[in-house]
């Protein structure tokens, strides 16, 4: 079975910008479902994802995502304004997308950054869920960033999947109590 991939807008393509990353966990007991109103919703972010704090929607949107909605949340100690550029939920045989194009700084500032940060939720075969986040990134902070070591934002993005996958299962167990 061929796994479906992240879209890439121009000028994100990975390998053409300054940073990369890319995280995946595949696991069973969860489904897609399950998984996506956690990633949809920005307000819960910071409950099972630390490095992500007030979130907030722009012109009276939310409290979930949806395709075009401008919105705000801090990471990585960045303040992170960001427009939703895609936004699929899951269906039967169709993965969900969720995307989003994220800047800090002036634009031509030095301290200028860009992302484009998107995931990949479906459903797999034996009631396993896959869970894809790959970011791009362009600007002097994703350039030193790439050089970190150990990469934060590998690191960073796996806690986010670990956190989602954490509570999804504890939401999961307290709707069978």
């Amino acid at each position: 079975m061929q796994q479906n991939a992240i879209l890439w807008p121009a000028g994100f393509v990975p390998g053409t910008t300054d940073n990369y990353c890319s995280n995946e966990v595949i696991v069973a007991g969860l489904s897609a479902a399950e998984v996506w109103p956690l990633l949809a919703t920005p307000a819960l972010w910071p409950s099972y994802y630390a490095n992500s704090a007030n979130p907030r929607f722009h012109d009276g949107r939310g409290p979930v995502l949806a395709d075009g909605d401008r919105f705000y949340f801090e990471t990585f100690g960045f303040p992170v304004e960001s427009q939703c550029k895609e936004f699929v939920a899951p269906a039967a045989g169709q993965p969900g997308r969720v995307a989003w194009h994220g800047w800090a700084g002036e634009p031509g500032a030095a301290d200028r950054l860009d992302v484009h940060h998107a995931w990949l939720v479906e459903d797999l075969a034996g009631g396993r869920v896959r869970i894809l986040t790959q970011e791009t990134q362009r600007g002097a902070p994703a350039a030193a960033l790439a050089q970190a070591k150990p990469n934060p934002m590998i690191n960073g993005h796996q806690d986010w999947l670990d956190g989602i996958v954490a509570e999804a299962r504890r939401r999961q167990q307290a709707g069978a109590a």
